[in-house]
């Protein structure tokens, strides 16, 4: 895996684990409007950051892709390959 592409894994790795422990959080204080803003705007760099992967190396999840590529993902590279 290059440079790159092990920077973008991390970077995502990174905002999974904080979108994971925010929601935990919001689960036991759901009227913190400031850690549920925070949620928010984690959770949408997050989906930035798996679209930008998904462009430019492969699909990171095998669903919620184009019909009409249908089995791209078991063709193409996987992340930890």
């Amino acid at each position: 895996m290059e440079a790159c592409q092990m920077a973008l894994m991390n970077k995502i790795s990174e905002y999974q684990f904080v979108c994971v422990e925010l929601n935990l959080y919001l689960d036991t204080h759901p009227e913190d409007e400031a850690a549920r803003a925070d949620y928010q705007c984690y959770a949408k760099r997050l989906n930035a950051l798996i679209n930008e992967y998904d462009e430019l190396y492969a699909p990171l999840m095998n669903f919620g892709h184009s019909p009409t590529a249908t089995g791209c993902y078991v063709t193409s590279r996987w992340p930890w390959a």
